[in-house]
């Protein structure tokens, strides 16, 4: 199972939160686990990125399997935006990993369960 990792609990784990290591030792434990995270979420981790902790945060997102973004995903993920960006008002990060999770199958972890509205896309909390 694919296990899409929100840049929330990455950026989490970035600054020390034990809750997040925790999580992440406990999905990559599992022997039918492989860690994701979407494009986008690894550019809000990387775009970011302060000069002192390139190296070590570069190692880190090397643990994780990148998913691409697709002409698909991005069509499905505008319609996810156009339903759920009014009520709930999710971002474009958000419906492209949604959109890449209904592409690819799989469940996202994030501490945000508010921006995966979608009943088709299945979500958990990291902790």
């Amino acid at each position: 199972m694919r296990a899409y990792v929100d840049s929330d609990i990455l950026i989490w784990h970035l600054r020390g939160e034990p809750k997040a290591a925790a999580l992440l030792r406990t999905l990559a434990a599992d022997q039918g686990t492989e860690l994701w995270t979407g494009a986008l979420q690894r550019a809000e981790v990387v775009f970011f990125v302060r000069p002192q902790e390139e190296s070590a945060t570069l190692s880190f997102l090397s643990r994780f399997k990148t998913e691409s973004v697709t002409r698909e995903i991005v069509d499905e993920a505008a319609v996810f935006y156009r339903r759920w960006h009014p009520s709930h008002g999710i971002d474009v990060n958000d419906a492209i990993l949604a959109a890449t999770v209904t592409a690819t199958g799989g469940k996202v972890y994030t501490q945000s369960l508010e921006h995966y509205p979608m009943p088709d896309v299945a979500v958990l909390k990291g902790w």
